[in-house]
């Protein structure tokens, strides 16, 4: 989906609901210390349920926008082993220290490392082997903000692929933005997205091999031919470029 092409308003729209729906199709376990973002949920809210500050659940996960959280986004709202703030594995919050806690965030020491201030994102995210899910120039890159993926331009007609096997999750056009959209889901809580298509060859429910002609490239909802095609690690949208081969 081209973000030029589209109204902020409707962009948003059309983003928050593509995140909602692989959020509901990838709800995998989280492990301790991590919280997967639910719809309604606020970077406040999160905090005061894990009884921590918004300081630290902002600096542990590297938030730029702590207004900017996403469905199905995991954060860490424990503090990282090893670290100074970090309580003993095990032992429960009281509710008299964690207002101690919260009060002395602004005093912690200096910025934290990486590796401290990361939860799981993309760069965790294990590998995937994809193949390129269509022929074409790439138009549009990923920069995770306006862009949640990749466009590629062809002629109408140019066969869709799935990028890798899974099992269809969406096949319709319900999502504003999007046009004829198909989504699958992958192993390993991963989904890949498939937009604008001219027509779908694919069903809910359906089992597809990687390479296997599941669309052809359209224009709907869109002022262009092109294919948007996004992958998402646990609900968060990824750089697909980073797991497709060179070309």
């Amino acid at each position: 989906m081209r973000g030029s092409m589209l109204a902020p308003g409707i962009r948003r729209i059309a983003c928050a609901a593509l995140v909602a729906l692989v959020a509901a199709c990838g709800s995998a376990p989280v492990g301790p210390g991590f919280y997967r973002v639910e719809r309604g949920d606020t970077v406040y809210k999160i905090a005061r349920s894990s009884r921590q500050s918004v300081q630290n659940i902002v600096r542990w996960n590297n938030l730029s926008n702590p207004d900017a959280i996403e469905v199905g986004q995991v954060l860490r709202v424990e503090p990282p082993a090893g670290t100074a703030s970090a309580r003993t594995s095990g032992a429960p919050r009281s509710a008299a220290t964690a207002p101690r806690e919260s009060a002395n965030a602004s005093d912690s020491s200096s910025a934290p490392s990486s590796a401290e201030s990361s939860a799981p994102s993309a760069a965790a995210a294990p590998s995937i082997s994809l193949v390129w899910p269509t022929s074409g120039q790439v138009i549009r890159g990923f920069d995770g903000r306006n862009s949640k993926g990749i466009d590629i331009a062809n002629a109408a007609g140019t066969p869709i692929v799935a990028a890798a096997p899974g099992t269809v999750v969406y096949a319709g056009n319900g999502l504003r933005g999007y046009g004829n959209l198909l989504i699958i889901k992958h192993n390993g809580d991963y989904l890949t997205a498939y937009a604008h298509n001219q027509a779908l060859f694919v069903k809910e429910g359906q089992s597809v091999a990687q390479g296997q002609k599941i669309a052809e490239m359209g224009s709907s909802d869109n002022d262009r031919v092109m294919l948007h095609f996004e992958l998402r690690y646990q609900g968060r949208s990824i750089d697909p470029t980073r797991q497709l081969p060179a070309r």
